[in-house]
């Protein structure tokens, strides 16, 4: 299907001559996905479809506890402060977007009155702003009512460069204003068709200004709320112990009729995967655990019990090697893995080629995900629409002993390669977790074949993924030759997903080390097509834009992917949580509720 049969099916929908229904099922026949066949109507003047959440409580309360895990403890409850998916999670408990993302792709409201449409004014043709009416009534926690202040002091705080947020990037490029007391417009400097990234999803979650006013800039991290949460959410903060647990109770005043279902709510941080998924699937001790990175046979065995199951959900997540571009074994201007260095080893492009051909990807899918991950060669996946279908990955140990001899890596007698007095050895750093640690084996067996020696470093995921600026182990930092981990998509569109990697996401002292491209790799043509693809209203041409991208930071190596990830929690057989691959877990945590 060509751009101008696309355009033609818009048509017949905007005519009525086809239902937006048949328009996605088209689209997806083709490869395209129920999110982004949305926005492509939205574009055109077709409202997003309405949400159809199940709810059968009639009244709030009354559900007793909660009990959610998260292996991942949580170590931070300002989400913009939030380096890792936990902290995120943690914190939509408390705060909330304008809107957020169902499982097909569609934009829910939560603070917002509605959902910008051309037909409610709130899109323009131009593409340069859009409009968001605010829902009335809502209140904060401590009683003070939530307005259009509230969302303008947030972009104001996320977009200060000294205050150092990780969302920085849905809002440096933008501009807000405020029309009424709950009216706010979001003006963008040239045409953006994917304008729902400010105050949407995982990076919008809207602040009190209150209470954060006193601690932009350089004070963020003194501002006593980013541990004690006072939000507009369903549940209102009772304790919280960093790296632990997070205790809440129901918001008596929530905007949203009926609900919350649940009296108390509790996060309880650390142990493992495993145990995680025992005490939901096995034991029925908790409601729920997050982010089941299980071997699938184990989930399977657990599943056996009838307590619970795994709900897979399709997402764009993937889990990934990077290479260090620069040199953390050098210090420049206080500041370790800086960007004026280069990784001694990895500066070769014939290394990092022989490193991707020594990831066996099928065997770690078939032996340790199965269900729960796919082999690829791509950072982007999903939506299929802009995957590419032009890379692809190879398992070669012959191959690559081959382009390391003639690249002049020469086996010393220890059996280890080097060049120049540098011998390949190097340290891959991870999460303590069975598949990632079972992955590093099969990693590192295959490089003993060709020469490399690899040293294995683990560390506690809560530290791993951790937002605290003075942690010298989380990936942030990334005092390390090489690590692993997944990165989540939280939006129907690879706009913010690759943007992670464009240049002035580097993550260094400057920013705190909350900068997203924690890899450091630089591409100037890579950030050319990012800006590109920003401004492109043409649906096909930003798939290929994108299409593109990928393909240059996945041929440069330095980032190299294993698989890519569904969404897969574990959930008691009771529990009604609907989940979006799209969006944070608990997005729609208002809507939980215990079937009898």
């Amino acid at each position: 299907m060509n751009e101008q049969d696309i355009r033609e099916l818009i048509a017949q929908v905007k005519s009525g001559e086809l239902s937006r229904r048949a328009f996605v099922q088209r689209m997806v026949a083709v490869g395209l996905t129920a999110p982004i066949a949305g926005m492509m109507l939205s574009h055109s003047g077709v409202a997003f479809a309405a949400a159809d959440i199940p709810y059968k409580p009639t009244k709030a309360g009354g559900g007793g506890p909660l009990k959610l895990l998260f292996w991942q403890a949580v170590t931070m409850l300002n989400p913009h402060l939030s380096l890792g998916t936990k902290d995120q999670e943690g914190s939509r408990v408390f705060y909330e977007p304008l809107a957020g993302w169902d499982s097909d792709g569609n934009l829910v409201a939560v603070l917002a009155a509605q959902i910008p449409s051309k037909d409610n004014d709130g899109l323009k043709e131009d593409g340069l702003s859009v409009v968001w009416k605010l829902k009335q009534g809502v209140k904060w926690h401590d009683g003070m009512p939530f307005t259009a202040d509230d969302v303008v002091f947030t972009y104001e705080y996320a977009k200060n460069p000294d205050t150092a947020t990780a969302t920085i990037g849905s809002y440096r490029d933008v501009k807000v204003d405020k029309i009424e007391d709950f009216t706010v417009r979001v003006m963008f400097s040239k045409p953006t068709p994917f304008w729902a990234d400010p105050f949407v999803g995982s990076f919008g979650m809207i602040i009190p200004k209150h209470l954060f006013a006193d601690y932009a800039g350089g004070k963020s991290r003194d501002a006593p709320t980013n541990f004690k949460p006072v939000g507009t959410g369903p549940y209102v903060f009772v304790d919280f112990k960093a790296g632990d647990i997070v205790l809440a109770k129901a918001n008596p005043n929530y905007h949203v009729p009926n609900r919350p279902y649940f009296d108390t709510l509790e996060i309880k941080g650390g142990g493992d995967a495993v145990s995680a998924a025992r005490a939901v699937l096995q034991t029925g001790e908790y409601d729920y655990a997050w982010n089941m990175q299980v071997e699938d046979e184990i989930l399977v065995r657990l599943e056996s019990g009838g307590k619970g199951k795994a709900s897979i959900v399709p997402s764009g997540s993937v889990e990934f090697l990077t290479l260090n571009v620069t040199d953390p074994a050098v210090e420049v201007d206080g500041e370790r893995s800086s960007v004026k260095t280069k990784h001694p080893l990895f500066s070769d492009p014939a290394v990092r080629g022989a490193i991707n051909l020594l990831i066996d990807r099928d065997s770690i899918q078939k032996y340790i995900y199965g269900r729960t991950a796919v082999a690829t060669a791509n950072f982007v996946n999903n939506p299929e629409r802009f995957r590419s279908k032009s890379t692809a990955y190879e398992f070669n140990i012959a191959k690559a002993n081959q382009i390391l001899e003639d690249a002049g890596w020469k086996k010393g007698s220890d059996g280890i390669r080097a060049k120049d007095g540098k011998a390949l050895k190097f340290v891959l750093q991870t999460s303590i977790n069975a598949p990632r640690q079972k992955t590093q084996a099969i990693i590192k067996q295959a490089c003993q074949k060709a020469g490399l020696d690899i040293e294995i470093k683990s560390v506690i995921a809560s530290v791993f993924f951790g937002s605290d600026t003075d942690n010298p182990d989380n990936l942030g930092h990334f005092y390390c030759d090489s690590q692993m981990y997944t990165t989540n998509m939280t939006q129907p569109d690879p706009q913010i997903f690759i943007g992670q990697m464009v240049s002035w996401e580097v993550a260094n002292k400057a920013n705190k080390w909350l900068g997203r491209n924690r890899s450091r790799w630089q591409n100037a043509e890579f950030d050319a097509l990012y800006r590109q693809a920003e401004q492109e209203l043409d649906p096909v041409k930003r798939a290929a834009t994108y299409i593109k991208m990928n393909e240059i930071l996945v041929g440069d190596k330095y980032i190299q992917p294993i698989v890519y990830r569904p969404k897969v929690t574990a959930v008691s057989s009771k529990l009604a949580a609907p989940i979006s691959g799209w969006d944070n877990d608990l997005w729609q945590l208002p809507s939980w509720y215990r079937d009898a």
